[in-house]
Parts: structure tokens; C-alpha cells; sequence
């Protein structure tokens, strides 16, 4: 009788997601993954744990990573090339995700960008500092006809203790992606609790791996036991579906 209070700690799948929106498995292009090898591999993982489509999203950083679109395209076509070779039945595409600092700001221009099925910009903050440009930042997202996404936004510290700017920031039409490892401690226990009241509270639009590298798949097994996350995914509030291949 004692069994039906146990928690149920046997991990969820992704079916229900489908679509991974945020990955690094372009090799040698940013801190993603080191080899066409360990591509095809994460790729071979992120299907086993339920994933169909794969939107990887190379890092686009002035200072640190100076991808542009036809570099991450490059990328791509040897990485669908090695799994289609490896018959992993996982299709993958690719966007960009873009560092909100004032170099994509003066530099914003509609052609020159990667969004996802040409209408969603995935972007991201400093860790250090909320960047007083992201209004300005976010309106001329939207003018330019795209949905802004803020990839990870559980791991902004600056943010813990004013969880009013992430209802500020859906009122202002912007879709926040959490990290699945978010829900596993990968990135330490206020972050964790964050992104499980952020569930509790309806606020996330979608789901992203943010796969790294090969050992990340311990993480998200952990994470996918997490009854926060598992209610998340059951709930039918998530947007994944939308950017799968039209």
C-alpha cells in the first residue's frame, strides 16, 4: 500500500517535445561538441531519449565566436551528410544563437540573421549583467517580423529574486526556453529552482537541450526524472511543435 506514495523517479521521454531548438553539435565552430565523431554520436543519443528534429544553434559572438550563417550552414550539411551515413533516423537543421551585446545591436540586420524557420531569433544575456539594451533590443527583434526566444533564462542570477521581469518580459511578446539540465542541478540549486517554478508558473514557452557534449546525456536522464519537468512536458503548454519542419 505504501508504494502508491512513492514518488515515481522513472524518467520521462521526449516524444511529447519532438523538436531539441537549442544544441551545439556543429564541431569546431564554438563550445560545443570536438568532432564530426562525437556529432554523430550526440545525435544518436538525443534520438534515443525521444527527440525526431534537431534545430542546432551555434553561438554567434563578436569577441568569442564570429560565426556567420554561411559558416554555420558549412557545418551543417557535413554533419547531415555523417548521420545519414550512420542511419540514425533524426533530422537535423540549424539556426543561430545570437549574444544580445551592443555589436549585434548596432550590427542588426534582418538578411544577415539565422532564425529558426526564418521567424524565431534565438538570443541569450551576459551572466554578469542584465543589459540595459534589451528593450530596444527586443522591439527591433519584433519589428523585423521574428519571435524573440531567451534561451536559458533560469541561469541569470541577476534575476533570481525578480521573477516579475519574466512575466514582464512574456507580456512583451518574448518566449522563454529552459534548459532540460536546468532541472538536474547541472547548473546549481537556485537555478534548478527557478526553472521549476517557472513551470509551476506557465511561463515556458519551450524546451531546449543545449547540448554541449556527450556526458550532457547523464544530465538530462537525471533532469528527465524531475516531477517539475515531467509535468511541464505532459502539460501541452510547450511550443516545440511549432518549429518543427513545415
Amino acid at each position: 500500500m505504501l508504494n502508491i506514495f512513492k514518488k515515481n523517479n522513472s524518467p520521462i521521454r521526449l516524444d511529447q517535445v519532438g523538436v531539441d531548438m537549442h544544441s551545439h553539435l556543429i564541431p569546431g565552430i564554438d563550445d560545443g561538441v570536438g568532432s564530426l565523431e562525437e556529432s554523430v554520436e550526440s545525435a544518436k543519443l538525443l534520438y534515443n531519449i525521444g527527440y525526431k528534429h534537431v534545430i542546432t544553434t551555434p553561438h554567434i559572438m563578436a569577441d568569442y565566436y564570429p560565426n556567420t550563417p554561411e559558416i554555420i550552414k558549412n557545418g551543417l550539411a557535413e554533419v547531415q551528410k555523417a548521420v545519414k551515413e550512420a542511419n540514425i533516423p533524426i533530422t537535423i537543421d540549424a539556426a543561430a544563437e545570437y549574444y544580445l551585446d551592443y555589436t549585434f545591436y548596432e550590427n542588426f540586420k534582418k538578411e544577415n540573421l539565422l532564425p529558426i524557420n526564418d521567424k524565431f531569433l534565438l538570443f541569450e544575456l551576459s551572466f554578469l549583467n542584465p543589459p540595459q539594451i534589451l528593450n530596444e533590443m527586443i522591439f527591433k527583434i519584433q519589428t523585423a517580423g521574428f519571435v524573440p526566444i531567451l534561451a536559458h533564462p533560469e541561469r541569470y542570477s541577476y534575476w533570481f529574486r525578480d521573477f516579475q521581469k519574466f512575466r514582464d518580459l512574456k507580456d512583451r511578446g518574448v518566449w522563454l526556453q529552459a534548459n532540460i539540465n536546468s532541472f538536474a542541478n547541472e547548473y546549481g540549486v537556485p537555478t534548478r529552482k527557478l526553472a521549476e517554478k517557472l513551470a509551476r508558473e506557465g511561463l515556458i514557452d519551450l524546451l531546449g537541450s543545449d547540448f554541449h557534449r556527450i556526458q550532457h546525456i547523464q544530465s538530462m536522464q537525471k533532469a528527465l526524472t524531475n516531477n517539475h519537468l515531467k509535468n511541464l512536458i505532459s502539460s501541452g503548454q510547450l511550443k516545440n511543435y511549432m518549429l518543427a519542419p513545415e
